[in-house]
């Protein structure tokens, strides 16, 4: 089973992917996600708050906000659809790298980790305490081509992609155009309304960016 937080601490430590990765989001991703802290109260009963279950808390308060302003009376979402619980490991792990990948990849937007980062990076990541399938699943993550479509293809449910969106923001500093273009075409190709991408920023601590841009705004095989 993949220890997702392990993860996470683990590329959180390397000096060079501090300035890219969970930095965000007014410092949320390093001091909410790994440790709980004001994140706490969103997440109900979760005693421990993980990596998965601060995004999933962020993504589950934004989007509870998000349809108090919704005409009708749509069904609300449970919690477990953004955090499942413990006993649904497989379903937990398959989220966790989802959330992983959508960071990396959020990391990768600003074209800043390149070749010879990705180097000193494989060597740290070796002698952290993660398993051989743990290291060589964030190898593969950071050393792969940006994709845009492939952390898309991960949104199974509505709940998730907003959480792929909610995890992407916090892992950045969308201050640079190409950074704002990401989040834009991701939320597009989320299929996320705009509505609801304004309440996660709001959540996140964040002002949303220029209105989405159009699907093909960023390539979906950019080399970085």
């Amino acid at each position: 089973m993949f220890n997702i937080d392990g993860i996470m601490k683990a590329l959180q430590s390397d000096p060079g992917l501090q300035k890219n990765l969970m930095t965000g989001a007014a410092g949320m991703a390093a001091g909410m996600l790994l440790s709980g802290g004001g994140l706490g109260k969103m997440v109900g009963g979760v005693a421990k708050v993980g990596a998965v279950a601060a995004v999933g808390g962020l993504a589950w308060s934004a989007w509870q906000n998000y349809q108090k302003n919704q005409p009708g009376n749509s069904p609300a979402s449970s919690e477990e659809a953004f955090i499942p619980p413990p006993q649904a490991s497989y379903q937990r792990e398959e989220l966790g790298k989802s959330l992983v990948r959508a960071m990396i990849s959020a990391a990768k937007a600003d074209g800043q980790i390149d070749t010879e980062e990705k180097d000193r990076i494989f060597k740290r990541l070796e002698a952290m305490p993660l398993s051989a399938e743990e290291k060589a699943f964030v190898f593969d993550e950071l050393s792969s081509p940006l994709d845009i479509e492939a952390v898309v293809a991960r949104a199974d449910t509505p709940e998730h992609a907003s959480e792929i969106y909610a995890a992407s923001l916090v892992a950045m500093k969308p201050d640079t155009p190409t950074e704002r273009a990401y989040l834009d075409a991701l939320a597009f190709k989320l299929k996320l309304d705009p509505a609801l991408v304004a309440e996660i920023h709001k959540t996140a601590g964040l002002e949303t960016s220029a209105p989405p841009m159009a699907a093909n705004a960023y390539a979906p095989t950019s080399n970085v």
